[in-house]
């Protein structure tokens, strides 16, 4: 089974896209560990795969873009949720409903994907306002709380934080704000980079490279690093706005702690 070609790591900016239908399935034919992946689904809902995607699936913290397929015949495709295949490597799944039961896409139709605009700059915005976060407590607190590392994220708007190693108390509250405060004020630009492994050992990050083997990669292929610059690097493959002005105001809510690790929650307004 071919990858399915992520255009929206390459130039986030389209929301548009044409490209051709792959393969479509009925929700009640994916293997389990597929079907699991789309527990509110129906018995009429079908998974749409295509060659490339400008639809951002679920995973590294941040929601599935949804939006609509249509072909030029008129058929429509709803896309609810989009999920990485647990079973066939690189394969993106779009689940949805065909607005027409009778009147489905098949492999080898082209069609035309349309993204929810609105939703997908809301996501980028609460990605990037999620590393600014990282990279405002990293600067502040990495010598000052003992173990410090930056664990992992969560950019969906109802729950979003990061997550750290090493007890942060919430005296650190204020100045955790006030140094986001000045991150985003900078309009730092954001920019998308492709690194090997030697590139993260150049710029000192090694801590950062990921498991290629973990993540289906060749040898040849790079990794997908986004850079606020003037602050900090991530692999990453999210979407993102252009500078850390544009996340817009960003508030910290909240620092809870438990078992060794701190939880520094957020929201944009």
């Amino acid at each position: 089974m071919q990858r399915t070609y992520l255009a929206f790591h390459h130039n986030a900016k389209l929301h548009t896209l044409q490209t051709v239908v792959t393969a479509v399935r009925s929700i009640t034919a994916l293997e389990e560990a597929n079907k699991g992946l789309f527990k509110q689904a129906k018995e009429d809902d079908h998974v749409v795969v295509t060659e490339k995607t400008i639809f951002h699936p679920q995973g590294g913290g941040q929601p599935s873009d949804v939006g609509v397929m249509k072909s030029p015949e008129g058929e429509s495709f709803d896309v609810f949720m989009v999920r990485t295949s647990a079973t066939n490597d690189g394969e993106i799944l779009h689940f949805g409903r065909f607005a027409n039961t009778m009147a489905i896409f098949k492999a080898g139709d082209s069609v035309t994907q349309t993204i929810d605009s609105e939703k997908r700059n809301l996501y980028s915005r609460y990605h990037t306002a999620g590393h600014v976060l990282g990279a405002a407590v990293r600067h502040l607190l990495e010598k000052e709380i003992a173990n410090f590392d930056e664990l992992k994220a969560s950019h969906f708007p109802d729950s979003a934080a990061c997550e750290f190693q090493g007890l942060i108390e919430g005296k650190w509250k204020d100045a955790i704000q006030t140094r986001l405060d000045e991150y985003v004020s900078k309009d730092m630009p954001v920019e998308i980079d492709w690194w090997d492994e030697n590139d993260f050992k150049i710029n000192g990050l090694e801590r950062l490279i990921p498991d290629r083997k973990a993540m289906g990669m060749t040898d040849d292929e790079k990794f997908r690093v986004v850079k606020i610059v003037g602050a900090e690097t991530y692999p990453c493959g999210g979407t993102h706005v252009d500078s850390t002005e544009q996340c817009g105001k960003t508030n910290v809510k909240k620092i809870s702690r438990a078992k060794g690790t701190s939880r520094v929650s957020y929201v944009l307004p």
